[in-house]
């Protein structure tokens, strides 16, 4: 591959790109070889704090690409300015579509609502601050040794989930007396006994000086962002240790639009680089061509070769929701969902059962024997089975409901809403990380996987 023959097909798919409409901040491109690629992709970053658990990644990932799965032809951040990264390996063709891809979804992180509301709490610049987050940590590492360090990292990224992400990235401390009540208008007895002959008392004011201030209830609601209770609650934290899990939480915070936009954002950018090659009448036509049938393989329903999948592949189902969008409404409709909805709003209003019949969606079973059968065609049952995993960042809905006097610590699943119990041996080994940190006892209360009441302490 000619660098320099990318450089200019990059340059003129980015002015396509403008004259077409797209909007976005700049971004950088960056040709990386494959063992760096792989670490990007599996660490989230180009750069992130040291972790067993990412090597754990790597070696998976190493294992999946070895089988013919996973191939990874770029990586990008959103942010201003956003972070492109292209495989070295990829062929002119796969890089010209890669980079198109990218316009496409850089176009969709600075216009949806979710990615801007995130990008205006954290700054629009995760890379440099998650690489600053590496350096305090191994400042860390040298000061208090590894093994204490790696403890509270344990703790902090198996709760990296837990974050509530309606509230804001930057919050303040929960008060810390509660609020007084209104005094009551005196009843009549009340009035006149005040008026009886004798020494007279002064009178109490709420919020006055002779008024007493009780201390408010900790947390006053359940508290469902995790990460930031510890850090701000947990009894004996020293400071580096508390600033782990906020630095944790910041990152989870970046990570969610992402999380939550992958159908929305993978078929965007599909939709974009598709159109941006069939009008990129520059690209000589055997280029052109293989780009095309990059595309092919990025978008097809199933793996090559297979007819059916027990999974869904958001690039096609993303591709071919919003084609249909495109074809019905219009380019302007489009945009305006595209900065509305998350995938939660995009299934549910624009998966229709004509698509989820074109696409064969179905929702599976699986019987004893490891038999699998199809459960249900029905199209509410298939939205809700794409989204189910989407919930609460996939992750169980716990919270802190009581911090008791003597600092140990209350949780609680919220299972109804949840629709589903824990496993408890997996509950177990995250509540002794949490005790680890917490320092004082835990319990958590929860329901195992046949939805029957289970408490665990630790």
């Amino acid at each position: 591959m000619s660098s320099a023959e990318l450089t200019e097909y990059a340059g003129r798919i980015e002015s396509l790109a403008q004259r077409l409409g797209l909007d976005y901040y700049p971004v950088d491109f960056e040709v990386a070889p494959a063992s760096l690629m792989t670490e990007i992709a599996v660490y989230g970053l180009p750069v992130r704090m040291p972790h067993w658990s990412f090597g754990v990644r790597y070696i998976h990932q190493l294992v999946r690409q070895s089988m013919g799965h996973s191939k990874i032809f770029e990586v990008m951040f959103p942010g201003d300015p956003c972070r492109a990264f292209l495989m070295d390996g990829n062929s002119l063709a796969e890089n010209a579509l890669v980079t198109a891809h990218v316009l496409g979804h850089a176009d969709f992180a600075k216009n949806n609502q979710l990615f801007a509301r995130f990008h205006a709490m954290s700054g629009g610049n995760i890379v440099e601050q998650a690489a600053a987050h590496a350096h305090r940590i191994q400042l860390a590492i040298e000061n208090a040794g590894q093994e204490r360090v790696e403890a509270v990292l344990d703790a902090a990224l198996a709760l990296e989930s837990h974050i509530d992400v309606d509230a804001e990235l930057h919050r303040t401390p929960y008060p810390e007396f509660a609020s007084q009540k209104a005094k009551p208008a005196a009843a009549g007895f009340h009035k006149r006994f005040l008026s009886l002959p004798g020494e007279s008392r002064p009178e109490v004011i709420p919020g006055g000086p002779h008024s007493p201030q009780l201390r408010a209830r900790v947390p006053p609601h359940p508290e469902y962002d995790l990460l930031w209770f510890i850090a701000n609650y947990a009894p004996e934290l020293e400071q580096w240790e508390r600033d782990i899990f906020l630095m944790v939480r910041t990152e989870s915070f970046y990570f969610y639009p992402v999380f939550a936009c992958q159908i929305m954002n993978e078929g965007w950018a599909s939709y974009w680089h598709a159109r941006l090659l069939r009008e990129a009448d520059f690209l000589p036509q055997p280029l052109y061509l293989s780009a095309i049938k990059a595309h092919s393989d990025v978008v097809r329903p199933f793996a090559s070769g297979q007819q059916t999948a027990l999974a869904i592949n958001p690039y096609h189902l993303g591709f071919t929701i919003w084609e249909r969008i495109v074809e019905k409404h219009g380019i302007e409709r489009a945009r305006e969902v595209r900065r509305d909805e998350d995938d939660f709003g995009f299934i549910r209003n624009f998966l229709d059962e004509e698509l989820a019949k074109e696409a064969g969606l179905f929702v599976y079973e699986t019987r004893p024997g490891d038999e699998i059968r199809v459960a249900s065609k029905d199209i509410n049952a298939i939205r809700e089975a794409i989204l189910a995993p989407k919930f609460n960042f996939g992750s169980p809905r716990v919270s802190a409901t009581e911090l008791k006097h003597d600092g140990s610590l209350t949780l609680a699943h919220d299972h109804a809403s949840d629709g589903r119990g824990l496993d408890v041996t997996r509950a177990k080994r995250v509540l002794d990380y949490v005790h680890r940190v917490w320092r004082r006892p835990v319990k958590l209360a929860t329901a195992n996987d046949k939805n029957e009441a289970v408490e665990l302490a630790a």
